[in-house]
């Protein structure tokens, strides 16, 4: 027994290197772990979930501080307030390190770390919201001043930072005798910061930061975004999303035009699904969403297919499909004037996308590639199918006979010639007799009649 006991001993003596080679906190245990996030650009909410997913590595491998390296002038107000909501969460101690600026929604997530270092010629705060209105800003309503002002005010208490100080960063009517007059915007240079109490110490690089903090030799760890959470970031840009709601639509409008499944409806259908995947992962879409925006895709499709001319089901359908789109562009505590713009991104995506199917409808057929989408008045009559405005009107009050199933679309053949038609909403089996009833565009629609002539 006694040799088995020192057996195994040489055995776990000899492991013991190989184990901490695989896991460097252990190799490591004398020296403290630190996580760090890079803060840099524009605010997104695909910046949100990076960080929760850090912290919560950071805590399982016993890291001593998560430490936040910021430079950004700003950007989304909820991504700032998901982020402060997590750092004021967090196990893991804290640290925001402000290499040069920590403007807007960055002042935010300054004040909600527990110690704050900036650098030599640095500035925090500048908070004001803003609202976005094409090239140009334009300030916020008050009652999203309100909001984001009681923001900066509970995160600064949390600190204990002063309050007074972060309201003036959003609010120009606060005034601080000898810091800030009226109707000015507080912005703080690092020193300061110092003097009042927002930031804690001044260093010019991590190294600096750290042995400020008392971390001086802790082994960094880099954190970096997965490409999931990259494509998030990417997809969830207002540009980006702005754009795959236009895609997404035009594709769907040039599809609902043209027979068949194609091209067009594969672009705009994935364009759709891109959309609402990444708003979908940074939780600003959800089921509600979703129901209105497929819901209203579907009332416009019995306005196309179903219903002449444009009826309530037409406008009822453009009205949902524009609140689910704008819904999923804002969060959950959202103001007015934040849905506002919203809304007011999508009504430019579908005007876009109008315009765009109009132009698209007009030329693609004379376009090379295009004509493999739609099919051209040339290519129709050598076929012997017939779908161009100018002829489609000669085919009205005739009759033929089905030749495909009409699901509702399909092809009859209409005194020898086959045509490209549309069923007035029931289904057509192939073999049926027909009559045109409504010539609308490029789009003939038939109707079922009897053997005898009769509807």
């Amino acid at each position: 027994m006694p040799r088995l006991a020192w057996c195994l001993i040489a055995i776990g003596l000899l492991l013991q290197p190989v184990s901490g080679a695989l896991n460097p906190v252990a190799a490591q245990a004398d020296r403290p772990v630190v996580y760090v996030v890079p803060v840099t650009g524009i605010i997104d909410l695909g910046l949100a979930p990076f960080l929760s997913r850090t912290i919560r590595e950071a805590q399982d491998a016993g890291a001593a501080a998560v430490v936040l390296d910021i430079n950004t002038f700003g950007g989304r107000v909820d991504a700032a307030v998901a982020m402060r909501d997590a750092l004021l969460g967090s196990p893991v101690k804290t640290i925001a390190f402000v290499n040069q600026r920590a403007i807007s929604a960055g002042a935010l997530i300054t004040l909600a770390c527990e110690q704050v270092v900036m650098a030599t010629g640095g500035t925090v705060g500048a908070a004001t919201p803003v609202l976005s209105g094409g090239t140009e800003t334009v300030a916020a309503d008050e009652k999203t001043v309100s909001y984001v002002r009681s923001e900066f005010r509970a995160t600064a208490e949390a600190r204990n930072r002063n309050p007074q100080i972060a309201e003036a960063m959003v609010d120009p009517d606060v005034v601080i005798p000898g810091l800030i007059e009226a109707e000015k915007l507080l912005t703080l240079t690092t020193s300061q910061a110092i003097e009042h109490g927002i930031a804690d110490y001044t260093a010019d690089s991590l190294e600096a930061t750290l042995e400020a903090v008392g971390l001086a030799g802790a082994d960094v760890f880099r954190a970096e975004q997965t490409w999931a959470e990259s494509i998030v970031r990417f997809i969830t840009n207002p540009v980006v999303s702005s754009l795959l709601m236009t895609l997404g639509l035009l594709g769907l409008l040039v599809e609902i035009r043209t027979p068949g499944f194609g091209v067009p409806g594969g672009i705009g259908v994935l364009s759709i699904a891109l959309f609402f995947w990444g708003h979908w992962i940074v939780q600003l879409a959800g089921w509600e969403e979703l129901l209105l925006v497929f819901v209203g895709v579907l009332l416009l499709l019995v306005e196309v297919f179903l219903l002449p001319g444009f009826t309530l089901a037409g406008v009822a359908g453009i009205v949902m499909l524009v609140a689910g789109l704008g819904l999923t562009l804002v969060g959950s505590g959202a103001t007015a004037a934040a849905v506002i713009s919203a809304l007011g991104r999508v009504a430019i995506s579908v005007l876009v996308a109008l315009a765009g199917g109009l132009v698209a409808m007009r030329f693609l057929p004379k376009l090379p590639f295009g004509r493999r989408l739609i099919l051209s008045t040339d290519m129709e009559a050598e076929e012997g199918f017939v779908s161009s405005p100018e002829t489609d009107r000669q085919w009205l009050g005739r009759t033929g006979r089905a030749v495909s199933p009409l699901r509702p679309a399909g092809i009859a053949e209409i005194d020898g010639t086959r045509v490209d038609v549309v069923s007035d909403g029931v289904f057509i089996d192939a073999g049926a007799p027909v009559r045109v009833t409504r010539v609308d565009g490029n789009r003939i629609v038939v109707r079922r009649i009897t053997e005898s002539g009769g509807e």
